[in-house]
């Protein structure tokens, strides 16, 4: 099973909160806590954070997926715009 460390700053960007709740938050799960070489405590996620921090990382890929999908489609389109533009002066020259 992975482990994920968050800093308190980071559990409450997850947990919608401010960074002083989710550190008591931490406290009453009892979440596993440690000081990284950083200066930054970081506390290790349960089952059910794990859970919601997957779930957040799905969502950000679809939306990444469909930020993609749409810059590839409007490359294709300007695309055929450009090879238009550029057939019809040969058509004129001929």
């Amino acid at each position: 099973m992975p482990q994920i460390w968050m800093t308190y700053d980071e559990l409450a960007t997850l947990t919608g909160c401010s960074a002083a709740k989710a550190r008591l938050q931490a406290m009453h799960l009892s979440l596993d806590r440690r000081k990284s070489r950083d200066g930054n405590t970081r506390v290790k996620l349960n089952p059910a954070l794990m859970a919601r921090f997957f779930e957040t990382v799905r969502e950000a890929d679809f939306a990444l997926d469909d930020a993609i999908a749409a810059l590839r489609e409007t490359h294709r389109q300007m695309s055929g715009v450009l090879a238009t533009e550029q057939e019809s002066p040969r058509r004129g020259v001929a």
